[in-house]
């Protein structure tokens, strides 16, 4: 018979063992532990795009919601959110920090086309799932060649062919000016708006601008010089406030199509002047807050309420603190797909594999659908119409898909 003490120490090693192994299961996934997930996000709190930040602001609010609720299958979300400034290089820096020093399990809703196209490669060279990013650019819809990045906002490409689509079928016989921010994003939005144009409407102007330009007033003056009739302006916030502002300036009263991504009422609307944007159109894929058609809607409810309980200082009138409640629901319904294989990669197999995902402030007939050949979640929207007050959708549910009507 071993004496004693031979025996405690070999049952001390095996405590110390199981002991080690139980830890190895806790750190099993990078960014995953027994009671926790890390999520990591970069956002334009300051810079030329910095109106957008409500929407890292909201996100962030939306996981308290989660945590206060039990989390995801008992594990709460730590959401670590910095700030890039809108600036292609500080992206670098952040996503690096995410992924090397905290060690995040993915990086989600990062904002912005040439921001995530800066870390694209990176994120795909670390088998890093860069999920759900705010930006509609088609280099992201790339499964063959970026396996490990996806979109979450229609395409701008997309976007384009609905307005096109919409003037072949009520402004036949008009002729278009553009104006368009300088990058991957305005780029997009030209490139779909002329192939679902299909040459059918003359464009008899295009104006660009750079987001470092201080005014878009010169490029303005010289679209309404051309002699159209309709104006298409894709621009980041500051710049569709300013152009709205400077067409009512000049007496110009074009057939206005607006971008979503700057259709915010108290983003861009009200600074603009809301006697200066009735009448503007745009696209949405998701339901206008403001409008009281919605107000005794069960969904609505709910995302009332939680913004009160957890975002009760954000702008109510802001249209991001929406679309965060539907990126951010849609990263909760992926995680808890997942089960306890909170792998990166079963994360980027359930994220690639979302059936009518129905959300409640998508609007009717419009549900997130994904698969690995194709990542795009969201295809369809809605025209709207601003009434002054409030964004009023008309007419059916458009495909922004190519060949589609």
């Amino acid at each position: 018979m071993a004496p004693a003490r031979y025996l405690t120490a070999s049952v001390m090693v095996l405590v110390g063992l199981i002991a080690n192994v139980v830890k190895a299961e806790e750190k099993h996934f990078p960014g995953v532990t027994k009671d926790e997930i890390k999520i990591g996000n970069i956002m334009p709190y300051s810079g030329p795009a910095s109106s957008w930040g409500v929407i890292g602001e909201a996100e962030a609010a939306y996981f308290e919601k989660i945590n206060a609720e039990g989390g995801i299958h008992g594990r709460k979300i730590k959401f670590i959110s910095y700030d890039d400034g809108y600036s292609p290089p500080k992206t670098v820096e952040q996503a690096r920090r995410l992924v090397e020093d905290d060690e995040v399990l993915l990086i989600f809703s990062s904002l912005g086309t040439a921001t995530n196209g800066a870390i694209q490669r990176y994120m795909n060279t670390r088998k890093v799932p860069l999920l759900f990013v705010v930006s509609g650019a088609t280099r992201f819809n790339d499964p063959a060649n970026s396996p490990w990045v996806m979109p979450i906002l229609p395409s701008y490409e997309g976007e384009g062919r609905i307005y096109a689509r919409y003037l072949l079928q009520n402004q036949r016989s008009s002729k278009i000016a553009i104006l368009y921010q300088n990058d991957d994003f305005g780029k997009d939005v030209v490139k779909g708006f002329k192939d679902g144009l299909n040459g059918k409407i003359p464009i008899v102007a295009e104006k660009s601008f750079d987001i470092s330009d201080t005014t878009v007033d010169s490029q303005i003056v010289a679209l309404k010089s051309s002699g159209a009739d309709v104006l298409l302006n894709i621009a980041s916030p500051k710049f569709a406030a300013q152009t709205i502002r400077k067409v009512n300036e000049i007496g110009w009263k074009p057939v206005y199509l607006l971008n979503s991504s700057a259709s915010s009422i108290g983003g861009v609307l009200q600074p603009a002047g809301l006697e200066n944007s009735i009448g503007i159109l745009s696209a949405a894929y998701m339901k206008d807050q403001t409008d009281p058609i919605w107000h005794n809607d069960a969904d609505y409810r709910e995302w009332l309420a939680f913004v009160q309980g957890f975002y009760p200082d954000g702008d109510r009138a802001n249209v991001s603190t929406v679309s965060a409640q539907i990126f951010a629901q849609t990263l909760v319904h992926v995680l808890q797909q997942c089960g306890d294989d909170l792998s990166r990669e079963n994360v980027m197999r359930q994220a690639t594999n979302l059936r009518n995902l129905q959300l409640g402030m998508l609007l009717p007939g419009i549900t997130i659908n994904t698969e690995p050949g194709d990542f795009a979640a969201l295809n369809q929207m809605r025209m709207r119409r601003f009434t002054g007050q409030h964004w009023q959708p008309f007419g059916p549910v458009i495909s922004g898909a190519a060949g589609k009507s």
